[in-house]
């Protein structure tokens, strides 16, 4: 059995019983390379909705759990559907909560962006709605390849995805990051 050298967590933008964002987090452990650990973290349903004087009386246990993982983790990456050519409000909500811990947990931090759709445009809006909101964090999200899975419908069968040709290109990409990870960590 070989030793961990990274370890990644998934956040995903989908509250869905059956979602499809889910299900991609869920398969991306057995795509990962050897050495890479992938974990999921705790549901952005359990985020109460930002609220100044809530965060004034303490943050809240899941707001602090996530960010302490986040902090921990050698890289984020996020899974999302899109709503109204835009990111999940749900999801951004949970951002607006980690953007207030201090130390900022995603400063520095390598992220890697994943988006599906029903439609044929893979939730690019999304994706580069959250590029922008990354900004913020002074994240490092990585460019290239990127990955938006069109007809995800299509893709994922039973709660698993099926789909070789998505399995084999989102496998390719998390060895970049991978790459990418350690070179942003080592910096």
């Amino acid at each position: 059995m070989s030793e961990t050298t990274q370890t990644f967590v998934t956040l995903v933008g989908s509250l869905r019983k059956g979602s499809y964002h889910a299900t991609i987090a869920r398969t991306l452990p057995e795509l990962a390379t050897q050495g890479v650990e992938i974990k999921q973290l705790g549901s952005i349903g359990d985020i109460p909705h930002y609220d100044a004087d809530l965060q004034a009386e303490g943050f809240p246990a899941a707001v602090q759990a996530m960010a302490e993982e986040i902090a921990k983790a050698d890289g984020l990456i996020i899974v999302t559907p899109e709503y109204n050519y835009s990111v999940p409000g749900v999801l951004k909500n949970t951002l607006d909560w980690i953007s207030r811990v201090s130390p900022q947990p995603l400063a520095g931090k390598p992220v890697l962006i994943q988006t599906a759709s029903p439609g044929n445009a893979g939730g690019v809006r999304a994706q580069y709605h959250l590029r922008q909101i990354l900004v913020f964090f002074d994240a490092m999200v990585m460019n290239k390849p990127e990955a938006m899975v069109p007809q995800v419908h299509n893709k994922i069968s039973d709660d698993t995805l099926v789909d070789e040709e998505t399995r084999s290109f989102l496998a390719a990409q998390l060895e970049t990051f991978s790459a990418f990870a350690t070179r942003m960590n080592r910096d």
